[in-house]
């Protein structure tokens, strides 16, 4: 069996030794579209992360049965295609849940408290030459008492629900799916949850029904004081928009891992904000602790050894 990864930089130094004593791996740190189908010719599975799984690409992989996405989201592959060609597709559900919530809170933590401010505040020499060994002009915000909006109350939207009810925070949901299954935490409309919450992080899967789902007019139902925090898919909340509610105070500041196209060119609205302190960006790597890829390499050797 001929198995190839096609982008395995992304796994980086997590062994992949399980996967190869399935058959015979070859792992290219990525891959052009062009790479790509000169790659798989001869391969029975094909492994990948970001790379675009089209018509062109299956044309070029007439022996191709099973494609294992590094990954929960299959964006990236068309899978009804894939279904008519009779290969099958499998993603991995579930391994960095705990990676992506600690990001998330990461993001609300460092946009609460101000950490980044802090250190440079010390470090710039303001601290030790103030006279009173405070910063007094930039107080943090204690989230005990506040609320906590989430969009998406999957197994990540729990887990950071979790956290925050730790913390001393009411918590609330907003099921994009329309069935508020989680019983543990009040569901309530999109817009209620706007106005009410004091943080807002999004958990929910992209699709056509969340795509552009939080933009200007949505940010403007929130509070002046709130944060908005997006680990999940980056064409759920309009980016020039996040921007410019930030950028007019509609709110406080925005913590971002994901992003509608990647990477950011140069010309982002991101990387051109008038307060580039009210924005923490991070580049995608909320799944991606060492232990969550451990456990990705293990669960694709497994969705292998399934078959076809």
């Amino acid at each position: 069996m001929k198995i190839v990864f096609l982008d395995a930089l992304t796994m980086g130094d997590v062994s992949l030794d399980c996967i190869a004593a399935l058959g015979e791996l070859t792992c290219y740190p990525s891959s052009t579209p062009e790479d790509a189908r000169e790659r798989v010719a001869e391969a029975d599975v094909v492994l990948v992360n970001k790379v675009i799984v089209d018509k062109a690409f299956l044309d070029a992989a007439p022996k191709l049965r099973l494609i294992c996405e590094a990954g929960t989201g299959i964006n990236n592959i068309d899978v009804e295609l894939c279904k008519e060609r009779g290969v099958i597709v499998r993603n991995v559900a579930g391994y960095s849940t705990d990676s992506v919530a600690q990001i998330a809170w990461m993001h609300i933590l460092n946009l609460a408290g101000r950490a980044f401010h802090y250190d440079d505040y010390i470090r710039s020499g303001k601290y030790s030459a103030g006279s009173v060994h405070i910063d007094p002009e930039h107080p943090f915000t204690e989230l005990a008492g506040k609320t906590l909006g989430i969009i998406g109350m999957g197994a990540i939207g729990q887990k950071v629900s979790a956290i925050g009810t730790a913390f001393g925070m009411k918590v609330i949901y907003y099921s994009t799916s329309g069935t508020s299954h989680c019983k543990g935490y009040p569901s309530v409309p999109l817009e209620t949850l706007l106005r009410e919450s004091d943080v807002v992080s999004i958990h929910c899967p992209m699709n056509p029904s969340t795509a552009g789902l939080i933009d200007l007019p949505k940010m403007r139902l929130m509070k002046p004081t709130a944060y908005l925090v997006n680990v999940s898919r980056g064409g759920i909340a309009v980016e020039k928009d996040l921007v410019e509610a930030v950028d007019e105070g509609v709110i406080a500041g925005i913590g971002i891992d994901v992003y509608e196209k990647e990477p950011l060119r140069e010309d982002h609205p991101y990387l051109h904000s008038k307060h580039p302190e009210r924005i923490l960006l991070t580049p995608h790597i909320a799944w991606y602790s060492r232990e969550a890829r451990a456990r990705l390499a293990y669960e694709m050797a497994e969705n292998i050894k399934k078959g076809w």
